[in-house]
């Protein structure tokens, strides 16, 4: 029988966080428990628990729930966050990195991260500049294993989040996906439900480690994941 590992997930409420608790329904090798500043709906059918308390004080939450792997889905938009840089800093960087700080601290062996395709601590552009420094700052953290997720344009429904631009590419998402491929394939549209199964399949794996993670490589660790009813085969 295959080991059940107790996953964290911060940052629930986003899109890769609603699909990750929606992966966990049925499994039987996956305890999933969110952690989150606001109440969110759960899944039809999760057996999970959610976690409300003030940032401030997820440390003490992680200490006490003791996760195995932290899934790490925080994130906020430029529109968000008022277009204004410290705003957004505030979610992507500082509470990213005051999780991070913290599994390193109670001994959380695994930590999952969600990027962005072409995170870059010397981009000119202030989004995927703010995405590499948290990637830079993570591997000084030295944390057992480390993965990084850098999907391009997420595919799926978010709640009360119109962006045109966005749901036009997601619309020509199987088109420009065809176009892109050699050194451009890290730059297509992928599911959420892909992204998901991935940080799920990451948790569960034991080498120690910075990995880093671009579009074919979510594509296949999301495979790896044992289908429900076969995890204990």
């Amino acid at each position: 029988m295959s080991e059940t590992i107790r996953i964290a997930l911060v940052g629930s409420t986003g899109l890769i966080g609603r699909t990750v608790m929606q992966a966990c329904v049925g499994r039987e090798d996956l305890r999933l428990t969110a952690i989150a500043r606001r109440e969110a709906k759960l899944p039809e059918g999760a057996r999970m628990e959610m976690f409300v308390a003030d940032p401030a004080q997820w440390d003490e939450v992680i200490e006490a729930i003791k996760p195995k792997a932290i899934i790490c889905a925080l994130g906020t938009t430029w529109k968000k966050s008022g277009q204004d840089e410290a705003a957004f800093r505030a979610v992507d960087q500082d509470l990213v990195m005051a999780v991070a700080r913290a599994a390193k601290e109670h001994g959380v062996e695994r930590f999952v991260h969600v990027s962005s395709v072409g995170a870059d601590f010397a981009s000119k552009n202030f989004y995927l500049r703010v995405k590499g420094e948290v990637e830079r700052d993570l591997g000084k953290l030295r944390l057992g294993r480390l993965d990084i997720l850098r999907p391009g344009l997420l595919r799926g429904t978010r709640e009360n989040d119109r962006r045109v631009a966005e749901r036009l590419g997601i619309a020509a998402a199987p088109l420009v996906n065809l176009a892109l491929q050699g050194q451009y394939r890290k730059y297509r549209a992928i599911k959420a439900e892909t992204v998901a199964d991935a940080a799920l399949a990451l948790a569960k794996r034991n080498a120690r480690g910075r990995f880093v993670h671009d579009n074919d490589a979510i594509v296949r660790a999301a495979k790896s994941l044992p289908k429900i009813g076969a995890e204990d085969d």
